[in-house]
């Protein structure tokens, strides 16, 4: 038996700027962050003449066109397998449409154990290619490239995406004490429901091929935030890092009336009258989760949880995509 994981992902800074539609124009650049919170792939041989698939639901079939899940089914092609005797399922720490970059990290955790299955030696860099070229590509979904990217690499990464399609990726450059009030002041906390990236993000691709320069001038500012963000974490300024977070949902909200709601607004502002000082929606928006710089994380955990909101406790991954057994 083969069992993968991959790890999900917090932004820090440029977030938006790795769909195609914008950074085949200007260059994107991000910062991200991998948790230890993950989604798991198991898969085995069997015995019977068919591929069995266990998710939110129950796949048998004869053959790799008869499987109904699209990134099963792709990944399944691209690796060349189409042998009916095997039995894939996947897990997950945190549900999916919720802002965390799960499909991205499915991907990369399938394709991982497929390749690992076919005894196939696959870089971070490659493997996230492929998993982009699934989603993107072949399914044509309206999204980045970050999930993929971070869940392969792992660590607290900087992402820069040319026009030419090619990612270059290297470690951001913190100290250690630096790394680690970091860690200890960030609060993550779910709001309860969830939704599909693809709507919120199709809006965003449509009006960045429209030429509109609402959207254009948006996307270039939280760009910016992002070179800010890298130069605040790695000079140890995280009051500076917590005031960018802040300046980049403001801006945020403006993309698309979906991005927030009543509710959202108001634990937000609630989080700042208890002891948060910075924070933003992480992912598409329109719900998933709120993550917050803190100085004082108790007193604002205590106000948010009392609230209705629910906290993720995590630390920083470092190891990215990987086998834990075959």
């Amino acid at each position: 038996m083969i069992i993968t994981r991959s790890p999900l992902r917090l932004p820090l800074g440029g977030g938006g700027t790795d769909l195609p539609s914008y950074y085949r124009r200007f260059g994107g650049f991000l910062i991200s962050a991998a948790i230890d919170k993950y989604v798991y792939i198991t898969l085995h041989q069997t015995f019977a003449r068919e591929i069995i698939i266990k998710y939110s639901q129950l796949e048998r079939v004869e053959s790799v066109d008869e499987v109904q899940h699209p990134i099963i089914r792709e990944a399944l092609r691209l690796v060349g397998l189409d042998r009916p005797n095997l039995e894939i399922a996947s897990m997950a720490d945190i549900p999916a449409g919720t802002g965390l970059g799960s499909s991205g990290s499915f991907t990369a955790a399938l394709l991982k154990a497929l390749h690992t299955y076919c005894k196939n030696l696959v870089h971070p860099s490659e493997l996230a290619a492929q998993a982009c070229d699934i989603e993107l590509v072949k399914l044509g979904e309206p999204i980045g490239k970050q999930d993929q990217y971070i869940s392969a690499y792992g660590g607290v990464t900087c992402f820069q995406f040319e026009p030419d399609d090619q990612v270059k990726a290297w470690p951001l450059r913190l100290s250690a004490e630096t790394l680690l009030n970091l860690e200890d002041n960030l609060i993550l906390l779910f709001t309860g429901y969830s939704r599909s990236a693809s709507g919120i993000l199709k809006e965003q691709h449509d009006k960045s091929q429209q030429d509109d320069a609402e959207m254009l001038e948006n996307l270039n500012f939280v760009k910016e935030i992002g070179f800010c963000s890298q130069r605040a974490l790695e000079g140890g300024c995280l009051e500076k890092f917590a005031d960018l977070m802040n300046a980049h949902w403001e801006f945020k909200k403006k993309r698309s009336r979906s991005m927030s709601n009543p509710q959202i607004d108001e634990w937000y502002e609630i989080a700042l009258k208890n002891g948060a000082i910075g924070g933003k929606l992480i992912g598409a928006g329109g719900g998933g989760f709120l993550l917050f710089y803190c100085n004082d994380k108790k007193r604002c955990r205590h106000a948010l949880t009392g609230a209705g909101m629910r906290e993720v406790r995590f630390h920083f991954d470092f190891e990215g995509t990987k086998i834990i057994t075959q």
